[in-house]
C-alpha cells in the first residue's frame, strides 16, 4: 500500500475515522485493499434513513482513495431475506402478495407494472440509480447469488459444526424465562425480523431455532412452497445429511448440506460470517443494532467463530423528514433517495450527511425548509470561494461536492433556489416566461438560456408541483382588485405611487430589493439606504403592512413568494394595471 501523506481535511469527522481505519486495516491484513461495507435489504422502498448506512463508509472509504489508497466499498444486497410483511403504501401491489411471506425476497413477483424480474430487483434499481447520481463508487454483492451459488458452502458447515458455541454465546442474551410462566411458542420469525428491523431491541432479532433436535443457526427454505417456515429436525456432523420440516405446508425432507444451497444463516450469525469472510474493517451500525445484546454486539463474539474481527462500527442516528421523528421501510410512504434527487442536487443531499457526525441526527427538507437550506449551501459555497469558511466546513463541503474521482455535476450558474422555485410556481413551468424572468434578475449579466440555470431549475420546479399544495400555490390576479384600490387612504396610495414611479429605474432583482424595503422608510421621512439601526421600531411594521397590501393587490393573499421576485414574474406593465395606474 502506498505511503501518501495524510489529508490536510483533519477537522471533520471523516478524515478521522479514514485515519483509524487505515491504521486498522494495515494491521489486519497489511498490504491488500481496505475493505469498508453496507449492508441494505430490498424488502420495500429503501429509504432516506437507509442511504446513512451507504453514506458513512462511503465518504470515509472516498477519503481514503483520495490519499491513495486502495479500499473496496462493498453494498450488500440482503435479497435473500425473507418476504417478512406486505409494505403498505407501494403502487402495484395489494393484498394477495402476503401469499408469499417467507420466500427469498428474490422469489418474489415485483410490483404491478414493473419491468424487474423480482421483488427484490425492482427495490434495488432505484437505489442503484440514485447512488450513480451522487457519486457513490461501491461493489454489489447479491445475497441470493452468494447462497445458491454455494459460496458460503464453508462458512455454513463451519457454522453447524460450532452450533454449540454459538448458542452458548447467544445464550448470555436471551431473556430468562419465568418458571411460573406458561411456555409461549417461538416468535414467528417474521415478526422477530421486523420487529429487528424497527428497533425493538435485542431479544426480537432471530437467532435461530432450538427444539429437541438442538440448535441450529441455518435455516433451510422448503423445497416445495419456498418458504422459510421450517424446522430442522436433525444433522449428522459427519455426513452433513440434514432434514427439515416446513410447518406451512408439510413438505419434509433430507438433504446432504454440504451439496445443499437453498437457505441461509439466521441474522445474528449471517452478519458476522460475513465480516470474516469479506475483511471488513469498517462498518457502521444503526441504534437498532447496537444495544447490548443486538447483532453488532453478538456478531463483534460469534466472528471469532469464523476466525475474523468485528469492524470498527460507528453507531449511526436516525435521519428524519420534516416532523418524523424515524423512518422505518416497514410504512409505506417514506422517501426515497430517488425522490430527494428530484427535488435538490446530489452535493445538496451529499452535504446533509457529510457535514454532521454520524451520531447527530438530523432532518431532511421536503417543505418549505428545503429553500433554508439552499440559502446555507450557497452562503458556504461562497464562503469556500473567497477563503473565508471554517476547516470542517471546507471539508464537507468538499465532500459533497467532489468525490476522488472528480467534481460531480453541477449547475453552471446557481441562482437562489428560493428564486427559481418562486418563479417555476408564478409561470407554471412556460419556459419563454421563466427565461424573461430570470433574464430580467441582473440586467448587467442577463441569462441567455435556460440550460445554465439547469438542474437547479428542474428540482425547484419538481419541488413546486410535488411539494407544495395547491391553495399555497401563487395565481396573480387577472383583474385589479377596485375595491380594494378605492378603499386605500393617502398613506396606501401614497406607498404605491412611491413604488409604481420607482419601478423602471429598479427593475431588477437586487433593484426591486431596495425598492420594496425603501417605500416605507421614505414615507416615514429617512433614506431608503438606511440600516435597521438607524430606524426607529415601527418602520418594520410598516414594512409588514406594506408588504401584505402589495401581496393582496397582486395575488390576493397576505403572503407570497418574495415581492422582488413576484414583481419580476408578473411584468413591469402587469404589475402598474394591478396597483392601480
Amino acid at each position: 500500500m502506498p505511503i501518501v501523506a495524510q489529508s490536510t481535511e483533519t477537522t471533520d469527522w471523516v478524515s478521522r475515522f479514514a485515519d483509524e481505519v487505515i491504521e486498522e486495516s494495515e494491521r489486519r491484513a497489511p498490504g491488500k485493499p481496505v475493505v469498508v461495507a453496507s449492508g441494505l435489504s430490498p424488502s420495500g422502498p429503501i429509504h432516506l434513513g437507509n442511504l446513512r448506512e451507504v453514506m458513512t463508509p462511503h465518504l470515509v472509504a472516498d477519503e481514503i482513495r483520495r490519499r491513495g489508497h486502495q479500499v473496496r466499498h462493498l453494498i450488500s444486497w440482503d435479497d435473500y431475506d425473507r418476504y417478512r410483511k406486505v409494505p403498505g403504501g407501494v403502487d402495484g401491489v395489494d393484498a394477495s402478495w402476503a401469499e408469499h411471506i417467507g420466500k427469498p425476497l428474490t422469489s418474489v413477483p415485483a410490483p404491478k407494472g414493473s419491468a424487474h424480474p423480482n421483488w427484490a430487483e425492482h427495490f434495488k434499481a432505484a437505489m442503484v440509480d440514485a447512488l450513480a447520481e451522487m457519486g457513490v463508487e461501491f461493489d454489489g454483492i447479491s445475497q441470493t447469488a452468494q447462497y445458491t451459488s454455494g459460496a458460503y458452502r464453508e462458512q455454513i458447515l463451519h457454522a453447524m459444526k460450532h452450533r454449540g458455541d454459538i448458542d452458548a454465546i447467544l445464550a448470555q442474551y436471551r431473556t430468562k424465562k419465568d418458571p411460573a410462566k406458561k411456555p409461549q411458542s417461538q416468535k414467528p420469525v417474521d415478526e422477530a425480523e421486523l420487529e429487528a428491523a424497527e428497533g425493538s431491541g435485542a431479544a426480537a432479532e432471530d437467532d435461530g431455532s432450538s427444539g429437541s433436535a438442538g440448535y441450529f443457526p441455518y435455516k433451510p427454505f422448503c423445497g416445495q412452497c419456498e418458504k422459510d417456515l421450517t424446522t430442522v429436525t436433525a444433522y449428522d456432523d459427519d455426513t452433513t445429511e440434514l432434514s427439515y420440516t416446513c410447518t406451512a405446508c408439510g413438505f419434509a425432507e433430507t438433504v446432504a448440506l454440504n451439496e445443499f444451497n437453498r437457505g441461509k444463516l439466521v441474522w445474528k450469525v449471517d452478519w458476522p460470517m460475513r465480516w470474516a469472510y469479506e475483511g471488513v474493517v469498517f462498518e457502521p451500525s444503526g441504534v437498532d443494532h447496537s444495544s447490548p445484546g443486538s447483532s453488532f454486539q453478538v456478531g463483534g463474539q460469534i466472528v471469532g467463530i469464523f476466525g475474523g474481527k468485528q469492524p470498527i462500527g460507528p453507531m449511526y442516528a436516525f435521519v428524519g423528514i420534516s416532523g418524523m421523528a424515524k423512518m422505518s421501510s416497514s410504512k409505506g410512504g417514506v422517501p426515497t433517495p430517488a425522490d430527494a434527487l428530484k427535488i435538490m442536487e446530489p452535493q445538496l443531499l451529499r452535504w446533509l450527511y457529510a457535514r454532521r457526525r454520524p451520531n447527530q441526527s438530523f432532518k431532511i427538507a421536503f417543505d418549505q425548509e428545503i429553500q433554508r437550506l439552499y440559502d446555507e449551501w450557497d452562503k458556504l459555497d461562497g464562503k469556500v470561494a473567497d477563503g473565508s469558511a471554517l476547516p470542517a466546513d471546507v471539508a464537507a463541503h468538499s465532500r459533497a461536492v467532489r468525490t476522488a474521482a472528480g467534481e460531480l455535476p453541477r449547475t453552471p450558474r446557481p441562482m437562489p433556489y428560493r428564486t427559481l422555485a418562486s418563479v417555476a410556481d408564478i409561470t407554471a413551468g412556460a419556459e419563454d416566461q421563466t427565461l424573461r424572468i430570470l433574464s430580467e434578475l441582473d440586467p448587467t449579466d442577463p441569462l441567455s438560456s435556460l440550460d445554465a440555470v439547469r438542474p437547479r431549475l428542474d428540482k425547484a420546479e419538481a419541488w413546486i408541483n410535488t411539494h407544495v399544495p395547491a391553495d399555497q400555490r401563487t395565481i396573480v390576479r387577472d383583474e385589479p382588485d377596485a375595491e380594494l384600490l378605492k378603499s386605500l387612504d393617502e398613506q396606501a396610495q401614497g406607498s404605491l405611487r412611491l413604488l409604481l414611479d420607482g419601478l423602471a429605474d429598479h427593475w431588477s432583482l437586487d433593484g426591486l430589493t431596495h425598492l420594496v424595503y425603501g417605500v416605507p422608510k421614505v414615507q416615514a421621512g429617512f433614506s431608503a439606504d438606511a440600516t435597521p439601526k438607524e430606524l426607529p421600531p415601527e418602520i418594520k411594521t410598516a414594512q409588514r403592512s406594506f408588504f401584505a397590501l402589495l401581496y393582496h393587490l397582486l395575488v390576493g393573499r397576505d403572503t407570497g413568494p418574495r415581492l422582488p421576485t413576484l414583481l419580476l414574474a408578473v411584468g413591469q406593465d402587469r404589475v402598474r394595471a394591478l396597483l392601480g395606474e
